[in-house]
């Protein structure tokens, strides 16, 4: 089994990281197969504590069952595709790829269905086709690639600052100014790592923020990325006071209008067409979620 490491899960010990992968085996079970040798990061031993980085290649040499992913009919709502990628609308409530402890339902499972073998295996078979992901309860655009050539020049284009990914999002409270920028670095949340937390020595996280509309005691807004950080857009308005609606990992409290986790929506999507220089821009309506919690918030 092959894993490689990347933004979303940088800069956590290689345990912890594993413990999502592992769920069968015991953190100790774990700490020992490093030990053993028989966990490799870069064809190399190393301890326990060790951080994963962007980019770090993992090799499990034990025989693990959920190596094997099935296809899965699930529809997939395919907005714009070619013969080297494709961007679907991922809905609210379904992971972008398995785990060890759930191996059906995901993006991945559907994508293998429709696509077979013509997906990208650069990160594994865990993230066939997979450039990047959405949280499970963030709906919206996601790119995938069908092959390892149009991976790497998306991946490429990614890190030069070549797309543009546009989100709608609610927030708890009346934000007054018409638009601002979040700037403040993001890093793992020590004592919660399935956690991001703002940090001086995390990595620069950049945020644009326009207010479209507002409500008695919400706002709805534009967050325009800068950077992509893990749980970025909801780290960065927590830390202004203006959590996403219904996010209660990030401190929301309490729900007053019930829906999935974070009212979050991946709606506009700009990049580069492989290989062309092209620039493709797609823009979807609003979704179930954000348009229930709008049109309450309008006549409250």
């Amino acid at each position: 089994m092959k894993l490689i490491i990347d933004d979303f899960n940088d800069d956590i010990r290689l345990d912890i990281y594993l413990a999502e992968y592992l769920q069968d085996y015991s953190r100790s079970k774990i700490q020992s197969l490093i030990k053993n040798g028989e966990i490799l990061v870069n064809k190399k031993s190393v301890k326990s504590s060790y951080s994963v980085k962007n980019g770090d290649v993992i090799e499990i040499n034990i025989k693990i069952e959920s190596d094997i992913i099935q296809p899965e009919n699930i529809d997939i709502d395919v907005i714009w595709e070619n013969e080297d990628m494709l961007v679907v609308n991922k809905p609210s409530g379904m992971l972008t790829h398995p785990t060890t402890v759930e191996k059906t339902g995901t993006l991945v499972n559907a994508l293998l269905y429709k696509y077979g073998e013509n997906l990208s295996n650069v990160n594994g078979d865990l993230r066939r086709g997979i450039l990047h992901r959405l949280d499970r309860n963030t709906s919206g655009l996601l790119m995938i690639a069908k092959n390892n050539k149009a991976h790497e020049y998306l991946v490429e284009k990614m890190k030069a600052g070549c797309m543009d990914k546009r989100y709608l999002a609610v927030v708890k409270g009346v934000i007054k100014e018409d638009s601002f920028v979040i700037n403040k670095s993001i890093g793992r949340n020590i004592k919660h790592p399935e956690k991001m937390c703002i940090r001086e020595d995390g990595k620069e996280s950049i945020s644009e923020v326009k207010v479209l509309e507002r409500y008695k005691d919400a706002t709805l807004i534009e967050i325009h990325l800068i950077t992509g950080r893990t749980h970025q857009i909801r780290v960065h308005l927590a830390s202004v006071g203006h959590p996403v609606y219904n996010d209660t990992l990030y401190g929301f409290g309490k729900v007053k209008i019930k829906t999935e986790e974070q009212v979050l929506q991946s709606y506009k999507l700009s990049f580069p067409k492989p290989f062309s220089g092209e620039i493709i821009t797609l823009e979807i309506p609003m979704d179930e979620k954000l348009t229930k919690v709008i049109n309450t918030l309008r006549s409250s």
